[in-house]
């Protein structure tokens, strides 16, 4: 028990990085209302191109924003595939997705992993300093999303927004809904590239496949967090400090089945399964609220 104490801190820290990924997944998934399988890429390429420009004494701030402008372009390429070239979302993202893979490699110089110690670098997040990667990941969540709360309530964010909930309607109004996907695309990757960026240092490393399975974390994050927290969260930027903490609770929880003996080699099945329950149980419930309505009409 004392173990698993001990080791909240550290899950709680790793859930806030993934919880600003999860909130890059929130925004294709929810607001625009498409499937972005890019951010699998784009976590891997925000983690790379921050190792090459800190271990090229570049300051770790700057690193960041260029990390984030990296994981823009991924996305605006994946836009461009879904709007100009009418491939479905899904399939643009794969594609990019599969293309990240080889340009990941290449900023790693050619190597599957690079090593980011904190000893030998000014690091923003470590896992060495688990204090200091608590406090500023609490501000960059604030910030993204206090910076978003902003953005999405400009004309642009509502076009965006509009977009998502009906593309159809958005479009006889007016609204270039694919100027708006694509703008939405760039936001969503930026945002999984920065939080890439925030984990290899707080891991110490960064990894061609460190982003594999990012989207199903992602996922699972929005999805927890909209479960528990749905009713209590209404306004739009609770959503997406709601998402922040599915984040933090998904990894809570990581921890707590790892301590009680689950094999590391089954993570992924059981954030799959997780995620379909979680995505099952909106449904559910649904399905129980109409047949006590149907009932209740039978009796009356």
């Amino acid at each position: 028990m004392g173990g698993f104490l001990a080791a909240i801190p550290g899950a709680v820290a790793q859930g806030i990085i993934w919880g600003v990924m999860a909130i890059g997944v929130f925004i294709t998934f929810r607001v625009l209302d498409v499937a972005d399988l890019t951010v699998d890429g784009t976590m891997s390429t925000g983690g790379a191109v921050a190792v090459l420009c800190v271990t090229n004494g570049m300051n770790v701030w700057l690193s960041m924003i260029i990390a984030f402008l990296a994981g823009c372009v991924a996305g605006f390429v994946t836009g461009v595939f879904h709007t100009k070239f009418g491939i479905p979302a899904i399939l643009a993202g794969i594609l990019t997705q599969l293309s990240l893979y080889s340009i990941n490699l290449r900023i790693l110089g050619g190597k599957a992993n690079q090593p980011l110690n904190a000893r030998n670098y000014s690091l923003v997040f470590s896992l060495g300093d688990i204090p200091r990667s608590l406090i500023f990941g609490a501000i960059f969540v604030v910030a993204t999303i206090a910076i978003l709360y902003w953005f999405f309530g400009t004309e642009l964010g509502h076009g965006i927004r509009a977009t998502g909930c009906n593309e159809a309607m958005a479009r006889s109004n007016g609204i270039n809904t694919d100027v708006n996907k694509v703008i939405g695309l760039v936001l969503s990757n930026g945002i999984v590239a920065l939080s890439g960026a925030m984990l290899c240092q707080y891991q110490g490393f960064a990894d061609v496949n460190m982003g594999r399975g990012a989207i199903v974390i992602g996922l699972a994050a929005v999805i927890i967090g909209e479960v528990i927290f749905g009713k209590i969260f209404k306004n739009f930027a609770l959503k997406l400090l709601a998402v922040t903490l599915g984040g933090v609770v998904y990894y809570f929880v990581i921890t707590l089945v790892l301590r009680l003996g689950l094999n590391a080699n089954d993570l992924k099945l059981f954030t799959a399964i997780v995620v379909a329950l979680f995505l099952g149980i909106p449904y559910w419930r649904a399905k129980i609220a109409s047949k006590t309505v149907k009932n209740k009409e039978v009796r009356d």
